[in-house]
């Protein structure tokens, strides 16, 4: 642990809320301290300013949330973004959410089929495929691709991982797919700054420090549900106690190690050892590595369905 001065906090929600990990200030640049300090301030008075993101987003957000909406206004909403409507219905009919394999061919029968979370999930993926492709975020566009492609592998183990457990398979693919919001919202941020933020190994290593934290805050003011902004904040959190009932934190704590051990060639290491999650769920090696095979079996699909 470091005997150096505690790393800046900033409030998100009720709570005060330090980048994870144990970097010590003294070894960063001050530049880019003084950026993602000032991002965290700037998220703890409520302002979400992400460049390039296309507002869908969050209108069909505010519509699925709506207890007045009807599925035929969620048509029209998503019917004006023709690709939207298509990656709709690339998703509605991947392997992941249509088993029986019969062919969706109209976008309300696609929207019910995915119910909310998995129209929030592919809004989602419309939105990054729209970013990578602004001509302002090119030189980060290899990265957004990377981090998606990781996005979804996570999603899709959590979706594998939830159905141990009385967590929503959906609700838990969402939480998988926005676990790297906050790298997200760092790297767009900094995009015109990367010159003036030291040496990009090292500002990387402090994304991950702060993507935790950042993205906690970003999902809170897009208003999520807590479990979801919980789950973000804590998914590096090996530490974790022991608990009788798995919630999306344990799901996402270990979906992320599963999905580190994914892109591992064969035969994969999974490292369990001292994470309280792997045994709330009750996973055996043995079950995680058939998980991992389930996953990989369908992943394929998923991410060209989600456009990767």
């Amino acid at each position: 642990m470091s005997n150096g001065p505690a790393a800046p906090t900033y409030q998100s929600g009720k709570n005060s809320v330090a980048p994870q990990g144990d970097v010590a200030p003294d070894a960063l640049r001050v530049a880019a301290l003084q950026f993602l300090g000032g991002l965290a301030t700037e998220l703890s008075t409520g302002k979400v300013n992400l460049p390039c993101f296309p507002d869908i987003v969050l209108r069909i957000r505010k519509a699925l949330e709506d207890p007045k909406n009807t599925p035929a206004q969620t048509v029209k909403i998503v019917g004006a973004e023709p690709r939207l409507a298509a990656r709709l219905l690339q998703t509605a009919n991947s392997a992941a959410f249509n088993p029986t394999g019969r062919p969706i061919t109209e976008l309300r029968t696609a929207i019910t089929r995915l119910g909310h979370q998995l129209v929030q999930s592919a809004t989602m993926a419309f939105a990054v495929q729209h970013m990578r492709d602004e001509v302002s975020l090119r030189s980060i566009a290899e990265s957004l691709s990377q981090l998606w492609k990781e996005s979804i592998s996570v999603g899709l183990i959590c979706q594998v991982v939830a159905r141990r457990t009385s967590v929503t398979p959906d609700e838990a693919f969402l939480t998988g797919l926005l676990h790297g919001i906050g790298r997200l919202y760092i790297m767009v941020r900094a995009v015109d700054k990367i010159a003036q933020l030291g040496n990009p190994s090292e500002f990387d290593i402090m994304i991950d420090g702060w993507n935790a934290s950042i993205g906690k805050a970003v999902l809170e003011n897009w208003e999520f549900a807590d479990p979801l902004c919980e789950a973000v904040a804590n998914q590096r959190d090996y530490d974790r106690p022991l608990v009788e009932q798995p919630d999306l934190s344990d799901i996402l704590i270990v979906s992320r190690v599963l999905g580190d051990a994914l892109r591992m060639p064969a035969p994969r290491e999974i490292d369990m050892q001292g994470i309280a999650a792997f045994q709330s769920i009750g996973l055996s090696a043995q079950d995680c590595e058939e998980m991992l095979a389930e996953a990989e079996e369908q992943l394929r699909s998923l991410q060209e369905a989600l456009g990767c």
